[in-house]
């Protein structure tokens, strides 16, 4: 089971980016909202999209739920 965040701040295209624990890409400390553990990248965004509809996989870490 792995650490993930999501990023509190939107990129460009409104997307709040999801992160796995140590990837290059975390925002800083002030910006991340914790997701807690979970198995896979998938039941992350999940939970994201509850609070950022527009959570999205980082295309890095989450590569797999990275939709755009």
């Amino acid at each position: 089971m792995a650490c993930y965040i999501v990023n509190k701040n939107a990129q460009s295209n409104g997307d709040h980016e999801v992160h796995k624990e140590g990837c290059s890409y975390m925002p800083d400390i002030d910006n991340q909202l914790p997701l807690g553990e979970h198995a896979s990248c998938n039941p992350a965004v999940t939970k994201a999209k509850k609070t950022y509809a527009t959570a999205d996989g980082c295309a890095y870490c989450c590569s797999a739920c990275h939709n755009s």
